[in-house]
């Protein structure tokens, strides 16, 4: 049943039009739930009531989302949160939607700081704050400053912090413009993919800017690789993912810069996508 015109009396009715348009199950479930106004987390609740008719006013809804899910727009900006290092974060099309294969920098991160008491981080290119807010959750004595370009990107982030009562210190700033020296970590996302990538038609909902960095991809990381050493305390640590390719690259400016114990560290798939060395200083 692919005619969204013809509103289905079950909820399981529901879902299978909304596989039939070939959106994802889960994402379905999601979405449905919403329109019911239930927790996100209830997806067993569907199973359970799969027989229960479907108001036509929550059909219509879950229709609208439906089609604008089957057209590509993410399903975190439909339902308008996504989960990121088991925090909730509000996200749209202001911001690029937290991957879980960026909590592989979170962890790093955590890792790095362990042994450091009070330490300062900058977060370059926060977005929707989620790596901040992470570290910042798991190191409430830390001092943890996020900076972006974007005046959109920090309006979701601030509202991030403040909801979740995070304490990170939003600023609006052009990489490392402008930052203090001394942190003992500087951790970033920056944007990675080459301007003709044959995958950024699948990326065409989220913020060009927040992606695409020159014909190679490299231009942001290579900014903030050659101004790091700068706001770094002798002994502290950049940390930066990249693109499935360009670990090599990223491990040479690196070198390049004077960085020590050069890494990596593999995402989800086992791809080596961060990757970070040590600031020795003077």
């Amino acid at each position: 049943m692919t005619d969204l015109s013809q509103a289905p009396s079950t909820l399981a009715q529901a879902l299978r039009a909304a596989a039939a348009l070939g959106v994802d199950r889960l994402d379905a479930q999601l979405l449905l739930l919403q329109v019911l106004q239930r927790p996100v987390h209830e997806r067993a609740w569907l199973l359970a009531h799969d027989g229960d008719a479907l108001p036509e006013p929550a059909w219509a809804a879950f229709a609208s989302l439906c089609a604008r899910r089957a057209a590509g727009e993410p399903a975190a900006y439909l339902l308008g949160e996504k989960e990121f290092h088991g925090l909730a974060l509000k996200v749209d099309a202001r911001v690029l939607v937290p991957r879980p294969d960026t909590e592989t920098l979170v962890e790093w991160a955590l890792e790095v700081l362990r042994e450091r008491e009070a330490p300062t981080v900058l977060d370059l290119g926060t977005g929707s704050g989620a790596i901040a807010l992470a570290l910042q959750q798991a190191r409430p004595d830390a001092r943890v400053d996020a900076v972006d370009a974007s005046a959109d990107a920090l309006a979701v982030a601030s509202e991030n912090g403040r909801r979740l009562g995070l304490a990170v210190r939003f600023a609006q700033a052009d990489w490392l413009a402008g930052a203090a020296a001394g942190y003992d970590l500087i951790v970033s996302n920056p944007p990675y993919i080459a301007a003709g990538d044959p995958h950024l038609p699948a990326l065409a909902h989220e913020p060009v800017a927040a992606l695409v960095a020159g014909a190679d991809g490299l231009d942001d990381l290579r900014r903030i690789v050659r101004a790091a050493p700068g706001h770094l305390a002798a002994g502290g640590w950049l940390l930066l993912e990249h693109g499935h390719d360009q670990a090599g690259a990223v491990r040479a400016l690196l070198a390049a810069q004077g960085f020590e114990d050069v890494q990596h560290r593999h995402d989800l798939a086992g791809i080596a996508r961060c990757t970070g060395g040590r600031h020795a200083g003077l």
